[in-house]
């Protein structure tokens, strides 16, 4: 079946105390995008991305895009004011009935096998949403304070959200609220039942300085891994 990964790129690195967005940071050399690209081009000989990007920060998508053999493979939109409406904007360009993977740029050390285990969970059941169980102590907020919640009832959810377009297509055709706080959120707000995919803890998003630092260690490892 055809393939296709949006990735957002929209964020604008505040919590990273940068003015550069932090999908163009640079990890070892290379800018954080980079290496979510990398990963969706090897994943799949046969997969589309769709980048969404700020419209100030095209030229700079372009030009990492052009580092890569299979840039042809990569096509480049404006995204919205939200994540939602970005995503949206990318979905626009999904004519065909295929899966779509949706994906945060800045998870930059998610592995080829976890997009693998996404798409055939998807096949199988129409969605597939990586999670990982929380390993901290869980707390509630109430009125009287908070309670502790059971934590082994609790999951952290990951990208690349992926869906049949069938599915994701249509209930992107919904209006907005602020109750959607990822893609799984709503695909549920059509009534579809969301499954879950064993996602991978090394799947961190980089949010702030600290983030860079573990990325760079998991990347070191990886290379060390591969020369074994």
């Amino acid at each position: 079946m055809k393939k296709y990964a949006v990735i957002v790129a929209g964020g604008a690195g505040k919590r990273m105390g940068n003015t550069i967005p932090k999908q163009f940071l640079l990890l070892k050399g290379k800018a954080i995008l980079w290496y979510t690209l990398d990963t969706f081009l090897r994943a799949y000989s046969d997969l589309q991305i769709i980048l969404v990007l700020p419209e100030q920060h095209i030229q700079k998508g372009k030009v990492i895009a052009a580092s890569f053999a299979g840039n042809n493979r990569i096509q480049i939109v404006t995204g919205g004011d939200t994540r939602f409406h970005s995503v949206q904007c990318g979905l626009n360009h999904v004519k065909e009935n295929s899966v779509v993977f949706v994906h945060d740029a800045v998870r930059c050390l998610v592995s080829v096998p976890l997009i693998h285990r996404c798409y055939k969970d998807a096949l199988e059941k129409g969605n597939a949403i990586p999670a990982v169980p929380a390993t901290d102590s869980i707390r509630i907020l109430n009125n009287e304070g908070s309670h502790v919640a059971d934590r082994t009832q609790v999951r952290i959810i990951q990208t690349p959200q992926t869906f049949l377009s069938a599915v994701i297509l249509p209930a992107f055709q919904q209006e907005y609220t602020d109750a959607f706080t990822d893609e799984a959120t709503v695909v549920e707000a059509t009534g579809k039942k969301i499954f879950l995919a064993e996602g991978e803890y090394d799947n961190i998003k980089i949010t702030r300085p600290v983030d860079m630092m573990i990325a760079e260690r998991i990347l070191e490892e990886r290379s060390m891994l591969k020369q074994s």
